[in-house]
């Protein structure tokens, strides 16, 4: 595995057993290079987010490996897994998850707060910048329920950049948004991938999106059809 490699599974294989047994996943093999932008496709239930909830390393209920930046993290224990996944992973969901009755910048704040390396004051002034980043600063003091759609996801992504990770995760992330609000987090996300050299992996049904990036990974019925 070369030290450009960010992320690397090496033949994941994951099985429902309830309520019969179930190959969901079949020998997945695939890497994503530093700064790579790459996306999922795939028909509804061919194991995507199964996928993207296994290299995220919330699920760890199956054979293989994986590689994260450079470090095996398969079999460790679920305290290292979260400090591991606060400090690497910054997640992008179909919806925002902003708490509404914190302000913008208290919501972009929250995953350092929780990964403890820094003071308030410095949470508080990276915050701050990545809401400039996404342009995004004016709205930064109005509670979350106050803004639009499309500065929701915005927020969303300032949060996920916080802690300043090694690769950006996905989960249909212009999945609730007209086509405007979808074609501008697209354009972050590439600003994101060229200009700061950020690894980003995201599950998508938008061929539109999906053609855009720089490599597709389409699964169908649990394998990789192609890459």
């Amino acid at each position: 595995m070369g030290n450009n490699t960010i992320l690397e599974a090496r033949n994941i294989n994951k099985y429902f057993r309830e309520p019969v047994l179930f190959h969901v996943l079949k020998d997945i093999n695939f890497s994503i290079k530093h700064g790579e932008f790459v996306s999922i496709m795939g028909k509804s239930g061919c194991g995507k987010s199964t996928l993207l909830y296994i290299l995220s390393t919330m699920d760890t209920d199956y054979e293989g490996e994986l590689f994260l930046n450079g470090e095996l993290v398969s079999g460790k224990h679920h305290e290292e897994l979260a400090k591991i996944r606060n400090s690497n992973i910054g997640f992008v969901f179909q919806f925002h998850y902003l708490l509404s009755e914190f302000t913008v910048l208290e919501n972009v704040m929250l995953p350092a707060k929780k990964l403890g390396l820094k003071s308030f004051e410095e949470i508080e002034y990276d915050a701050m910048e990545k809401l400039k980043l996404l342009d995004i600063q004016e709205q930064a003091n109005k509670l979350a329920s106050r803004i639009s759609g499309g500065q929701k996801q915005r927020v969303a992504i300032a949060r996920a950049l916080i802690n300043d990770p090694a690769i950006i995760m996905g989960d249909e992330p212009t999945g609730n948004l007209d086509s405007h609000n979808a074609q501008n987090v697209m354009n972050i996300f590439k600003n994101l991938s060229v200009e700061r050299n950020l690894s980003l992996l995201v599950v998508t049904h938008d061929h539109d999106f999906a053609e855009k990036t720089d490599r597709i990974i389409e699964m169908g019925d649990g394998t990789i059809i192609s890459q």
